[in-house]
């Protein structure tokens, strides 16, 4: 499997040395890693296929943003996420601008309140994606937690965001390769803690990518 030699190529100059694979339900493999690695989380993941998407909504997911104390979701990201952030008059949770380090393009993007704004707030795991890997069979108040899991949130540039829709690794990654590793190792983290599964296409796209940056490993948890 060529996904395969590169990685192993990958992780022996990087100093890593690779256990025997692990099968997976393909009949493809996936290599051994370290501990605490995204590579790791990777091999431990459930391989199928993807089910329909049949009965899919946003309103599965909780519809708008979850709100706490008075700050919705989308907000506290755009407080995580920008920089030089004002707020609107006598409020410490609604934010009317600052400026996104883009991580998707490497670009900075301005964001104002009102109109049509340039940043978006992006599922890293697609909704769209988690109904077809899982979601479907989650209760209702889990599916609304994974919605509103910081984990899987990042303030994105909303082209970027849209061009991507609802694919996995194996159909987009962002542009800014750079950051790919780190956007995959996220993605892994949230299947891993919402126990959801990949495909096989998808599965070797997070292979190839980690293949580069195998000591890569998952995110802090918010």
């Amino acid at each position: 499997m060529r996904a395969l030699t590169v990685l192993l190529a990958a992780a022996a100059l990087s100093g890593c040395s690779a256990a025997p694979a692990a099968p997976t339900p393909d009949g493809s493999e996936v290599p051994r890693a370290r501990p605490g690695t995204a590579l790791a989380a990777l091999e431990r993941l459930e391989v199928k296929g993807r089910a329909p998407k049949t009965g899919f909504d946003r309103e599965q997911f909780g519809g708008d943003w979850a709100t706490v104390d008075g700050c919705d979701t989308r907000d506290r990201i755009l407080q995580r996420d920008l920089r030089r952030i004002t707020h609107e008059r006598g409020s410490t949770c609604d934010v009317q601008s600052g400026v996104l380090a883009d991580p998707y393009t490497a670009s900075p993007v301005r964001f104002y309140r009102g109109g049509a704004s340039e940043v978006d707030i992006d599922h890293v795991v697609a909704l769209g994606d988690a109904w077809q890997t899982g979601a479907q069979q989650w209760s209702y108040e889990r599916r609304v937690r994974f919605a509103n899991d910081p984990l899987n949130l990042l303030a994105v540039d909303a082209a970027a965001n849209r061009q991507k829709a609802d694919s996995d690794a194996a159909s987009w990654l962002p542009p800014n390769k750079a950051f790919r590793c780190a956007y995959v190792a996220r993605q892994i983290a949230v299947k891993r803690r919402y126990r959801g599964w990949v495909k096989p296409a998808e599965r070797d796209a997070m292979a190839r990518v980690l293949a580069h940056c195998p000591r890569t490993r998952l995110p802090a948890r918010p």
